[in-house]
């Protein structure tokens, strides 16, 4: 048994210490943050994970200018030491849970202070369980929350206040996903393997738009939902929706969205992409910096992506954000981003194989 500072706290969820977390060795919990001007000018987001039971942690910061994106990376031993929110040189402060939050960034000619406020209280979205055969790939639970952002990003010594109006999303995670070493046993049957995820959080003026959609091949979905969050209000306020729909065009050659009109309930909405952000710098899919690898005590590392020099059928490569000005049908404008990763055979919009672009 090992004690550490969440024992001091009433958040047990076990008989055991707060170092442990069941049995699962991939469980996990994750920060994400991303943020843009009102113009859809200077993109960055940041993650943050524990992995309890891989006894690692790991962190990324990224900054898009001049159509670069400027990655961080970070990863180190946890020490079983789940409430130390640093991992080399990001920190995460929690100021005000659910509502205010600190990202702070120092090291390889990348810095950031900036603070995230949340427009009306986190969704929480649907449980998402997904299981092949006998095997549990995925089952966590998820909060999303739009909001604004203040303070300030600085790449070798140019440094940038955030405009007025700078906004976007931060969500938390926690539960089971594929995460650390793969594992060399398991192929769920399947020569190629299979997963469709799409999810579109939207900054409108004065309410927050959420979507997102995992589905099988065929394209039904195994976990949906939409939601209109009015500023200001809780969950009582909220407008749900089970059954939303995205019309998705790709680019030709990639597996990257061109656009999209999503229905929910009596109103639709278009998107039109203006950037795109690559989610490898945030870890997903990287080769060497994928979620939960044992990089030893402490490693850092600095990693520049060229948006245009970008292979989109690369497997690394599948996942991006683009980032979209978002017009409902009665012209109400804002902005957002449509996050998606189709990795496999996907039936709705003619993908096949498992990294090949549309045709």
């Amino acid at each position: 048994m090992v004690l550490t500072r969440g024992d001091d706290y009433p958040i047990h969820q076990t008989p055991e210490p707060v170092a442990y977390s069941g049995t699962d060795r991939n469980f996990y919990d994750r920060y994400f943050f991303n943020g843009y001007g009102p113009d859809g000018e200077d993109f960055f987001a940041a993650a943050f994970g524990v992995y309890p039971h891989l006894d690692v942690a790991d962190a990324h910061f990224c900054v898009v200018r001049d159509g670069k994106q400027h990655c961080l990376h970070a990863s180190r031993k946890l020490g079983m030491e789940r409430m130390e929110l640093s991992c080399g040189p990001v920190r995460i402060d929690i100021v005000e849970p659910l509502e205010k939050l600190r990202v702070i960034v120092e090291g390889e000619g990348i810095a950031a202070d900036i603070t995230f406020t949340g427009r009306a209280f986190p969704i929480e979205e649907p449980r998402f369980v997904w299981r092949i055969g006998p095997r549990t790939i995925m089952d966590y639970t998820r909060l999303t929350q739009n909001g604004h952002y203040e303070g300030w990003i600085e790449v070798d010594g140019k440094r940038k206040t955030l405009v007025a109006g700078t906004s976007g999303t931060r969500d938390r995670s926690w539960g089971v996903r594929p995460v650390g070493a793969a594992d060399p046993q398991f192929q769920g049957g399947a020569a190629v393997p299979q997963f469709f995820w799409q999810w579109t959080p939207v900054n409108l003026p004065t309410r927050s738009l959420f979507y997102h959609v995992n589905a099988h091949g065929d394209g039904t979905p195994w976990n949906t939902r939409g939601v209109v969050a009015p500023d200001g209000n809780g969950p009582e306020a909220f407008t749900d929706h089970h059954d939303p729909h995205m019309d998705t065009p790709l680019t030709s050659g990639t597996r990257w969205p061109a656009g999209g009109t999503l229905t929910m309930g009596d109103e639709s909405f278009t998107f039109e992409p203006v950037g795109r952000f690559q989610m490898r710098g945030l870890g997903y899919t990287s080769p060497k910096w994928n979620h939960g690898l044992d990089h030893g005590t402490l490693e850092v590392e600095r990693e520049e992506i060229d948006l245009d020099a970008v292979d989109p059928e690369r497997p690394d490569h599948l996942h991006v954000q683009m980032l979209c000005r978002v017009t409902s049908d009665s012209g109400e404008q804002g902005m957002g981003v449509f996050e998606q990763l189709a990795i496999g055979p996907y039936e709705p919009l003619g993908l096949e194989g498992l990294a090949e672009g549309a045709r």
